[in-house]
């Protein structure tokens, strides 16, 4: 039997070689810094900071304050290498090839030692052919990863323009150089941690006759008959010869379409047109199922299969409507010739050091927006353009993707290189991300038009007349031609818009037209209350930050850092101008005092969602005026306060509950006008609802003061008011302080939507600016005289302030 099977193999190894791609993920990596040869053991995909924390030759980074003590690594160069054993039939391939996923940033790829690449963009993947440099046997791949900061310092002295990065915690801002993640230069919410490294996975590949580069799959119409479409598959032609091209359904959904051509060398595209017959539409989470069709392409010489590709494709329409109407400039989105409220938040890297984040995260984080009934993510231009899987999971789970380009809060070069690496990223990106159904909209950046206009860059940087033309050329360069003409030509149809917002928080007026970042709460230090009033067409950022549970904190501070104004405390707080002073200010004007430090952490979550709530349920309340509402933010990507709703160990604060239950299908919202109590129903549902609305205020000891009853019908798609009463109707003479209204919405014994609404009276600023101050949160060690204790079960209950109010302890 042995000897049979060896015989096989010898077979085997002398048969001709025209079968599939081979493909091997390259593995057995060591790096070194290059003024040292000393060489370690390094993991691919991976990071510097990441090799060298394994190796324990710096701290963890996110732990203490030693984000300070790692800085020296940006400032080194640093190499990986691998050997590569190459047998003597995989030579024998028309083509051989390295294919990289992703090297951040600066790096020259080396084999045999030949230089094949300099890299110079994070974001763009590259596959380079190799054959003529490898040999039978052992061959050796080295990539030199130069310093980013040594590396883009000569532009900003050839430049002699500082730019506008304000977020950027560098010295001298270099981050507009570099095309790589903004973030890693730091962030309000995030640390400076310049990585260098492969990023992504790299691949041997070899073939023969012909390679699929790239199989886009374009749908021409769509009816509950039939859905047209076409494949337009790109192909790397290396021997010329006549070729066969087939579509079909794995699983027999739709006929098998077929085309023969002729073709020469180079790059081909072949177009090949096939139907689907009753398609089944693709739905954002809520609206209805997130069917998916797998569509092979396989391209065969004669009848030897050379190239097998697989993809799943969504059938639907997305139309982003943004026009002038009666009430201003409309911004919403329509799903299958529906109009649908998106609801959702925005998204930043999970992690500093990316290659650290599991597919069971990425899963994860996904389960918690379908869970929370989100039906769209912003994926925000300072991050990365995400992995497959990420997008992978968005079809899956129904939540439509806005997608920026990886431009955010300020001015960038306008050279000739700088621009060709920009549309070389755009170009890949675009065709990597065109297929998938989650696809709503391409955004060119964000934030940089408002601040052109609105945040004073002219004067508060010094630019001369000359230098602001400039500037301001070379945006209009980038952004109204460049990535708008990317997105036509390689993604006709899908909608582009230039910056995010489209209007400013400043006037009454901005809150008419298109999408709006309101920040108001939180740097303009307006009050909560202030989310009710502001409502925009489409509101695409707002928030308010609040600290990790005590769980989280004691991952990077001891007990003896358990205090706002300590180092390690401070050193995980970006928002260097508001901070920790803000969430103290507001809490002041809400709340009594806690107990301790980990009630300050606890009050400080049930503080956001508080205040969160009230602009969530304002803008679904004001639909259609208001067609959107995605929050700051998210997720975090290191442990530390920040806006986010999930924390970076996948913890839900308090705000991401509160949005489950404010995203809810169906929702009762109420608000107080004019001295009346108003009851909205608000519903996503595609039909109307026939239910029992249940209301009931009641005092803190649970005893009824008053209750009604009604009949209502939700409004499909809207938002509708059902009850008013005047406030004084209601209390009958009860302290306003004291009460809470409890209401409920119930259909055939089903519970469609509950809520409670305890804003009857405002907190008593006054009395709280007097001096309350948790003089355990503010490193006063004596103890707090009549802060009531705070209890160590779920159903025990912290009081808040001015009227003995009080909210569930969250577990």
């Amino acid at each position: 039997m042995r000897n049979l099977l060896s015989s096989l193999l010898l077979a085997m190894l002398a048969m001709p070689a025209f079968a599939q791609e081979v493909s091997t993920e390259l593995s057995a990596w060591e790096f070194r810094r290059t003024d040292e040869n000393i060489w370690r053991s390094a993991t691919v995909p991976g990071t510097v900071h990441t090799d060298l924390l394994f190796h324990k030759l710096i701290p963890d980074p996110f732990r203490d304050a030693n984000e300070k003590g790692v800085q020296w690594v940006d400032k080194k160069d640093w190499e990986y290498r691998t050997r590569i054993d190459v047998t003597p039939a995989l030579l024998q391939h028309d083509a051989v090839a390295l294919a990289f996923e992703g090297l951040d940033t600066y790096a020259d790829v080396y084999v045999n030692d030949v230089l094949v690449l300099k890299a110079q963009n994070m974001f763009v993947r590259k596959e380079i052919p190799v054959k003529k440099h490898l040999k039978a046997g052992q061959n050796s791949l080295r990539i030199l990863f130069h310093s980013p900061i040594a590396q883009d310092m000569p532009k900003f002295l050839a430049d002699r323009l500082i730019y506008p990065a304000g977020n950027d915690a560098s010295d001298i801002p270099l981050s507009v150089h570099a095309r790589k993640a903004p973030y890693h230069y730091g962030w309000d919410w995030g640390p400076r941690l310049v990585t260098s490294g492969i990023w992504r996975p790299v691949y041997l590949r070899a073939w023969n006759k012909v390679k699929i580069t790239d199989s886009w799959i374009r749908q021409q119409q769509l009816t509950d008959a039939q859905a047209q479409l076409e494949a337009a598959i790109t192909l790397d032609v290396h021997k010329p010869g006549t070729y066969r091209l087939i579509v079909k359904s794995p699983h027999d959904e739709f006929g098998a379409e077929q085309l023969s051509k002729t073709l020469s060398a180079g790059k081909q595209q072949l177009r090949l047109p096939f139907s689907i017959p009753q398609p089944q539409r693709w739905w954002p989470n809520g609206q209805g199922d997130q069917k998916l069709y797998p569509v092979e392409v396989i391209v065969l010489s004669g009848n030897d299969t050379l190239q097998k590709k697989r993809q799943r494709i969504g059938l639907r329409t997305i139309e982003v409507v943004n026009e002038k109407d009666a009430m201003g400039t409309s911004f919403y989105v329509k799903v299958n010739g529906r109009p649908v409220f998106m609801k959702g938040a925005n998204y930043i890297p999970q992690d500093n050091f990316l290659p650290r984040v599991s597919p069971q995260q990425y899963e994860r984080l996904f389960d918690d927006m379908q869970e929370a009934h989100f039906n769209m993510v912003r994926v925000w231009g300072g991050g990365i353009y995400e992995n497959d899987r990420f997008y992978e999971l968005a079809d899956e789970k129904g939540i439509l993707v806005w997608q920026d380009f990886m431009f955010a809060c300020t001015l960038y070069p306008s050279s000739p290189d700088f621009l060709q690496q920009v549309k070389a990223e755009a170009e890949d990106n675009i065709t990597r991300l065109r297929n998938h159904p989650s696809l709503a909209l391409w955004c060119g950046n964000n934030e940089i038009a408002v601040a052109i206009k609105n945040w004073g860059w002219k004067d508060g940087y010094a630019y001369t007349d000359k230098q602001w033309a400039q500037l301001l050329k070379g945006y209009e360069t980038l952004f109204s031609q460049l990535l708008p003409d990317a997105v036509k030509a390689h993604d006709p149809g899908r909608f582009y818009f230039p910056s995010s917002p489209i209007s400013n928080w400043g006037r009454e007026e901005d809150f008419r037209h298109g999408d709006n970042h309101y920040w108001g709460v939180w740097h303009g230090m307006e009050w909560f209350e202030a989310f009710a009033t502001h409502v925009p067409r489409f509101m695409s950022e707002y928030g308010f930050q609040s600290f990790p549970d005590i769980q989280t904190v004691r991952r990077y501070a001891d007990s003896s850092q358990w205090d706002i104004h300590s180092y390690v405390m401070q050193a995980h707080q970006k928002s260097f101008t508001r901070g920790n002073a803000a969430i103290k200010t507001y809490m002041d004007h809400y709340y009594k005092a806690p107990k301790d430090f980990p009630a300050f952490l606890y009050l400080s979550q049930v503080l956001q969602a508080e205040g969160m709530k009230i602009g969530m349920e304002a803008h679904r309340r004001a639909m259609p005026f208001c067609m959107g509402t995605l929050y700051w933010q998210l997720n975090d990507c290191w442990p530390g306060a920040s806006w986010s709703g999930i924390d970076y160990f996948g913890r839900w604060k308090a705000m991401h509950y509160f949005v489950k239950k404010a995203y809810n299908p169906v929702l009762i919202s109420h608000s107080k006008e004019s001295g009346r109590v108003l009851t909205h129903v608000v519903s996503d549902l595609p039909e109307e609802e026939t239910a029992m609305l249940h209301l009931q205020l009641m005092d803190m000891y649970g005893k009824e003061i008053w209750n009604e009853q009604v009949l209502v019908r939700t409004k499909a798609g809207g938002s509708e008011m059902v009850h008013s009463i005047p406030v004084t109707d209601i209390l009958k003479g009860a302290d306003s302080t004291g009460v809470i209204l409890y209401s409920k919405l119930v259909k055939n014994n089903k519970l469609l939507s509950s809520n409670v609404f305890y804003y009857f009276a405002a907190p008593p600023v006054a009395a709280v600016a007097q001096s309350r101050h948790c003089r355990r949160c503010t490193g006063d060690k004596r103890e707090d005289e009549g802060t009531p204790p705070l209890g160590r079960t779920g159903q025990e209950r912290v009081p808040l302030a001015g009227n003995g109010r009080s909210v569930p302890l969250l577990r």
